[in-house]
């Protein structure tokens, strides 16, 4: 039985100073993302506020072990990009 797991990470982007600089950012680690992990990215909420963006990465695996290691990929890479832009992140699996 195939598992979905999503990971919603959110961000606080205090130096943006307009939506054009806020979808700068956004833009830049979706394609990163989706490029070296081979995941399912989108902004999911906030769309029209310039420090706020939350996004959700997606993996479909046949087992939980390997979807597990992609998403925590994902979130080290963000992390590691972001630094504390990166306010939270969270896990959700679909199974």
């Amino acid at each position: 039985m195939p598992c979905i797991g999503v990971l919603t990470l959110e961000l606080r982007l205090e130096g943006a100073h307009s939506l054009k600089e806020k979808r700068h950012v956004v833009q830049g680690l979706k394609e990163r993302l989706r490029h070296r992990h081979n995941v399912a990215v989108a902004e999911i909420d906030c769309q029209e506020l310039w420090q706020r963006a939350v996004l959700a990465a997606v993996t479909v695996s046949a087992d939980r072990v390997r979807a597990a290691q992609v998403l925590e990929a994902v979130e080290k890479e963000s992390a590691a990009l972001l630094g504390a832009t990166l306010a939270g992140a969270e896990v959700e699996w679909l199974e």
